[in-house]
């Protein structure tokens, strides 16, 4: 079967592109002992956290549209394709257990579907129609959130997501790791966090997927902290679904209220193993459902929670 050349318009546009550029004096590293490679990939990736502090306002401004958009019911909702889409699709995945967050409040959406998890599937990244057709079946409304994500910032998938978002009324955030990207020029929030030329020319899983990770870690981690997601630095919205998540409830408890460990069971067994309502028990001396009212009253903030209780 003859490969299909790649259109001359595309291989122009990847030229331009300074993830996807050749380093010439690197062209000898497969000659180099393992642990000058290990050494020189290492010194790579120790320059992607200062590309991220360059571009702090942008990603601060960011996470407060999308916390804005999610205190009113908002979901938010990550889209690409290969590495880029993949690592949204983590970062959605991780936000339940973290954070106790609601089915569907925080997805992510990667060209060419599940299957595209674990193996390639041909052409979907190069469909904007695709993208409108996923987001689509969502439902999105203009209190949602969608982050496109793309190390080059012109994959079709990633800019039709965007764009077709923003057509809804949603509210949109275009991550890639080059200036000038058109991902970025679609969205009302551009976040443009340029890595340079990779180690392995155009292997954007490496320098460009660290830092989009560093990104996203960014905007799901901080929006649930201003959502009241948190205590302090404790993981009060922990959903205990397993024997380590169980103890590090209890730990949690312990670390907010410096109560024994029998009022900590207490207190855990009054809320049904919720940490945060459990926390409220101790420290405001309330029972189980009025500590549950209390929650609900303040928008699921404890430190508003407990001003009110004590208040």
């Amino acid at each position: 079967m003859t490969a299909t050349p790649p259109r001359p318009d595309l291989r122009s546009q990847l030229e331009t592109l300074t993830t996807e550029a050749f380093r010439p004096e690197l062209a000898e590293i497969d000659r180099l002992p393992t642990l000058d490679l290990a050494r020189l990939m290492n010194g790579e990736d120790a320059g992607v956290p200062g590309a991220v502090a360059r571009r702090l306002p942008e990603i601060a401004a960011a996470v407060d549209a999308v916390a804005d958009r999610m205190a009113r019911g908002g979901r938010l909702v990550y889209a690409g394709a290969g590495t880029a889409g993949r690592l949204g699709v983590l970062d959605a995945a991780e936000c339940p257990p973290t954070f106790n967050t609601a089915p569907g409040q925080v997805v992510g959406v990667l060209a060419g579907g599940p299957d595209a998890l674990v193996s390639s599937v041909e052409g979907a990244e190069d469909s904007a129609a695709l993208a409108r057709a996923d987001l689509d079946a969502l439902g999105l409304g203009p209190e949602d959130t969608v982050v496109g994500v793309s190390a080059s910032g012109r994959t079709p998938y990633a800019v039709g997501a965007v764009a077709h978002a923003r057509a809804l009324g949603a509210l949109t955030v275009g991550l890639s790791c080059n200036e000038g990207s058109p991902l970025a020029a679609a969205a009302d929030h551009g976040i443009e966090i340029v890595t340079g030329p990779e180690l392995i020319t155009g292997s954007t899983r490496l320098k460009a997927g660290t830092a989009q990770k560093l990104v996203l870690n960014m905007l799901s981690t901080i929006t649930m902290i201003r959502l009241g997601k948190t205590y302090g630095n404790l993981m009060v919205d922990v959903r205990a679904s397993n024997e380590k998540l169980r103890a590090r409830s209890r730990r949690i408890v312990a670390l907010a209220t410096g109560a024994p460990d029998a009022e900590i069971e207490a207190a855990l067994d009054a809320t049904g193993g919720e940490v945060k309502p459990a926390v409220l028990v101790v420290l405001a001396g309330v029972d189980g459902p009025a500590a549950a009212r209390l929650l609900e009253d303040s928008g699921g903030h404890l430190r508003a929670a407990l001003a009110a209780a004590h208040g």
